[in-house]
């Protein structure tokens, strides 16, 4: 692989780490800014909400720009971010913050994987890909915890700061590695774009991404304060318990790509069912911290074990029903992952501040993933019953 594959990974790993490291440090910034847990929640959604809708806006505004200059550009974008994140006196500031950061996001992953592909000969580039990427996997299961130990001993502004300094790692490697003569892809039509959302039944797919993966978000987005104030760990002990989660997630995602590889559907009913149980479990467990650990296990590996199975399914489908924008489909499953977090997260909120309360939040999780379970049930069924003339349609 290519030395510039290099600084692609390291961009990947800054921008997975300042997305999901704002979970491990909810209560201290709910308690720094004096905010409650539900609006510190919402700090969640706005990012997922600016990586949904901004990406495909952005990325065709910037569609005709050269690739290196539109990600050192990208890149500086997230710098600012997470430096007025670090610098913000209240809780309006640092949700702009977040937005500011959430676009370079979204188009860099959007840019990031064309030229991941391009660096490399053409029986290549799929592993490219997965390297850039890799950056993003080891962000969860490295940058996150270390980002909220780094919070907790030091305040959460030092740890937009030490993000910020990834931030800078990656855009002199970006200028340094990357080369100046990178090819531009032809941006999509807005008809191609229309086209996909038109489609019914890639519809049903977008809807079961957001549903399954979002569900788990409704609980983790608040797994610091459930592990604190229900467990009963110490803050201390959040930090680790995420190295844990962070490895079972990465193990599941391989593991996911592996399972669903020959039949996606067979595999996303299986998981999303178990994931549902899981999320359940969880809201009994949730007061063990022996047990809490083990359900925290299985529920990171389910929790990304569908994301390969749902992507493969779009395309397939993509294929099928609008060939001529299996990429543009493959992108609106990109957001409808990150919507699906921004629902979690906002649903989340709502939870905690009712009645119910934090362990509620499991089991209304589950209720989201079975609502994926179900569409996924319908979808194979259509699958099966299909003729030429409906997948023409």
């Amino acid at each position: 692989m290519p030395i510039a594959l290099f600084a692609l990974t390291v961009a990947a790993y800054a921008i997975g780490t300042t997305e999901f490291v704002i979970v491990g440090l909810l209560p201290t910034v709910a308690s720094d800014l004096h905010i409650t847990l539900p609006l510190a929640g919402l700090i969640v959604s706005v990012y997922a909400l600016g990586v949904t809708f901004g990406a495909p806006v952005l990325t065709a505004l910037t569609s005709r720009v050269e690739r290196k200059p539109l990600l050192l550009g990208l890149m500086a974008l997230f710098i600012a971010g997470n430096m007025i994140a670090a610098l913000s006196p209240n809780y309006e500031v640092l949700l702009v913050a977040r937005i500011l950061a959430a676009f370079a996001h979204g188009v860099f992953f959007s840019v990031g994987s064309t030229i991941a592909a391009d660096l490399v000969p053409e029986d290549r580039r799929a592993s490219a890909i997965a390297m850039m990427f890799m950056g993003l996997t080891v962000a969860i299961v490295t940058g996150v915890p270390i980002g909220t130990l780094i919070g907790q001993t030091f305040g959460w502004r030092m740890t937009f700061w030490a993000v910020t300094a990834l931030g800078v790692v990656a855009f002199v490697s970006i200028a340094a590695l990357l080369p100046g003569n990178l090819s531009k892809a032809d941006p999509a039509r807005l008809l191609d774009q229309v086209r996909v959302l038109g489609s019914g039944r890639l519809l049903i797919v977008f809807a079961m991404t957001a549903l399954g993966y979002g569900g788990t978000f409704v609980a983790f987005t608040y797994l610091a304060p459930i592990l604190q104030q229900v467990t009963g760990f110490s803050e201390g002990s959040v930090s680790l318990i995420l190295v844990v989660y962070g490895i079972a997630i990465a193990i599941g995602n391989i593991a996911g790509g592996k399972i669903a590889n020959n039949d996606p559907v067979r595999a996303l009913i299986i998981l999303f069912a178990l994931q549902a149980i899981v999320l359940v479990v969880f809201s009994f467990t949730s007061v063990s911290p022996v047990l809490t650990v083990v359900t925290l296990a299985a529920l990171g590996f389910l929790q990304f074990a569908n994301v390969p199975g749902l992507q493969l399914y779009v395309v397939q489908l993509a294929k099928q029903y609008r060939p001529g924008a299996v990429d543009v489909a493959s992108a609106f499953n990109i957001a409808a992952f990150n919507l699906g977090i921004a629902i979690g997260a906002w649903l989340g909120g709502l939870v905690v501040d009712s009645p119910i309360g934090l362990t509620g939040t499991p089991w209304i999780g589950a209720i989201l993933v079975a609502g994926a379970l179900l569409l996924t049930l319908w979808s194979g069924s259509l699958d099966r019953s299909a003729t030429p003339e409906l997948k023409a349609a």
